[in-house]
C-alpha cells in the first residue's frame, strides 16, 4: 500500500517534519511544493522528523506547475476546511495523491474552485474552531486511506 502526501508550500518545519515521520511510518512518499516557509536543513524539521528524514522518500517541485506537470493524470483528492464532502466519502486507491494546503491559508482559490468535485473536508463537530493543525489532518487523512485500501 502506498499514498502520496503533498504540501503545497509548508510554512512551519515542525509540522512538515512530522509528516515525514508518519510519511516513513505509512510506507507513503513525501512531495513537498516550493516556496518553502523554512530551510530543509532547518534543525526543527530535522527534530520533528528525529534521525528518520534520511529514510524518507520526498519529492521536491519548484512550485506548483511543476508538480502538476509532473503528476498531473495521477489520481489527486484536495483537503480543505472549505470542502463539502468529508474525508470519509474519498474513495482510496493505491498511489493516491492526498493535496494539502499551507498551514495559514490553506489551499489556494483557485485549486479550490478548479478541482471542487475533488475537495474533501475532516468533519469538525464544534463551531468555536476553524481548522486542524495539518500534522494531525494528514494523519487523519492518511490512516483512513490505508484502513480502506486493506
Amino acid at each position: 500500500m502506498s499514498l502520496n502526501i503533498v504540501l503545497i508550500e509548508p510554512e512551519i518545519p515542525n509540522n512538515t517534519g512530522n509528516i515525514g515521520r508518519l510519511a516513513l511510518a505509512t510506507g507513503s512518499r513525501l512531495h513537498l511544493v516550493k516556496p518553502l516557509g523554512f530551510e530543509i536543513d532547518d534543525k526543527r524539521l530535522k527534530r520533528a522528523g528525529l534521525d528518520y528524514w534520511q529514510h524518507l522518500e520526498v519529492i521536491y517541485y519548484d512550485n506548483i506547475d511543476d508538480f502538476f506537470t509532473k503528476n498531473g493524470k495521477a489520481k489527486m483528492v484536495f483537503l480543505s476546511s472549505h470542502g463539502t464532502k468529508s474525508h470519509w466519502d474519498i474513495d482510496f486507491k493505491e498511489n493516491m495523491f492526498l493535496i494539502f494546503g499551507k498551514e495559514s491559508v490553506g489551499l489556494s482559490k483557485q485549486l479550490t474552485e478548479k478541482y471542487k468535485d475533488r475537495l474533501f473536508k475532516i468533519p469538525l463537530f464544534n463551531k468555536h474552531i476553524r481548522s486542524l493543525n495539518l500534522a494531525n489532518a494528514v494523519s487523519i487523512i492518511v490512516y483512513e486511506g490505508l484502513r480502506q485500501l486493506q
